[in-house]
């Protein structure tokens, strides 16, 4: 029995497959600068958070239709429930499709038909969560979630990602404004490639429900102390981590010194096409780097569950499945 989670920290277009890319690229007669999939894989060596983004980017584009959308949506889901995902809070990028002249209502309802699909087949229910360029201008993302809002799409959030350094989350506060305005749940990324001060902000400025990241905040005590007070939960992707070069190893992850502060921490894989794996493999290698106890497995468990937009109800059942999981080891 896989230990049951709460996926919470997922970029959808990152789940983007280099075998799904070349199939798209060929159904829709797109030439790609790889001949083939082991010239696309050797794209995949980043020196920093820019670089991947760059590739990111550049490969999203095989995505035109529909149906596209729900195979990349089914795609993942299929690996997160091989991997013990029974929540997932899905992120996707809207403006990296609208800038292209995609329909947003074909996006969603792609998305929206394997989340349901999703559900029905293995239990895994969901939220969908707008992240906003932080490298666009904040008028850009602004006048977008207002469209979203007029149109009515099915979003359940919003979110900050993309290039950090630089774009601090102060730009964006009128966008998180009318977020909240409208009882969207509000996350930011924070603390990754930026400083601590990004984490501050993101509480203050932005209000946010959770950060996504924020490793960063163990380079300041007094923020270490407020999150842990408020138990503010914090989406740690360690895989992604390394790859990104905001770790230099896995044995230098500061994941444990997190869970040993008392942080409200959870485990996630952010772009695992791109970054070595799902949450199973995220799960693998803090495993073989510090053999985690079962309590502190399931403290991360619990603490996906915990940090998650489910109701309290549904929380109650997904711990249990935890509790669960701890009786048979």
């Amino acid at each position: 029995m896989n230990l049951p989670v709460a996926e919470l920290h997922i970029h959808l277009e990152g789940t983007l497959e280099p075998e799904m890319i070349m199939s798209l690229a060929d159904k829709h007669s797109i030439d790609l600068p790889y001949s083939s999939i082991d010239e696309l894989r050797a794209q995949y060596e980043f020196s920093n958070l820019q670089s991947f983004l760059d590739l990111f980017y550049a490969n999203m584009l095989v995505l035109r239709t529909r149906e596209d959308f729900y195979e990349i949506t089914m795609a993942y889901l299929q690996r997160a429930h091989a991997s013990g995902v029974r929540h997932v809070e899905l992120f996707f990028d809207p403006q990296a499709h609208v800038e292209r002249g995609m329909d947003l209502r074909d996006v969603i309802a792609g998305i929206r038909d394997a989340l349901s699909e999703a559900q029905d087949r293995w239990g895994i229910s969901h939220k969908l969560i707008a992240c906003f360029w932080r490298h666009a201008p904040a008028s850009e993302a602004l006048e977008l979630l207002r469209l979203m809002i007029a149109q009515k799409h099915e979003i359940d959030g919003i979110g900050l990602d993309s290039s950090e350094l630089g774009f601090p989350p102060e730009l964006f506060v009128e966008v998180f404004d009318l977020a909240r305005e409208h009882g969207l749940h509000v996350v930011a990324h924070a603390g990754e490639e930026g400083p601590a001060d990004y984490i501050w902000q993101a509480l203050d400025l932005l209000k946010v429900e959770r950060v996504d990241h924020g490793i960063r905040c163990l380079d300041d005590e007094k923020l270490v102390q407020r999150l842990v007070a408020e138990q503010m939960p914090l989406t740690v992707c360690p895989l992604s981590n390394i790859r990104l070069r905001a770790v230099d190893t896995m044995a230098d992850h500061p994941l444990p010194s997190m869970l040993e502060a008392g942080l409200k921490v959870s485990v996630h894989s952010d772009d695992p096409a791109y970054f070595g794996g799902y949450m199973d493999a995220n799960f693998a290698s803090l495993m073989k780097a510090f053999n985690f106890s079962t309590e502190q497995l399931a403290r991360l468990a619990r603490n996906s569950f915990e940090s998650s937009f489910i109701d309290d109800s549904a929380k109650s059942e997904r711990l249990a499945e935890v509790e669960a999981w701890v009786s048979q080891r």
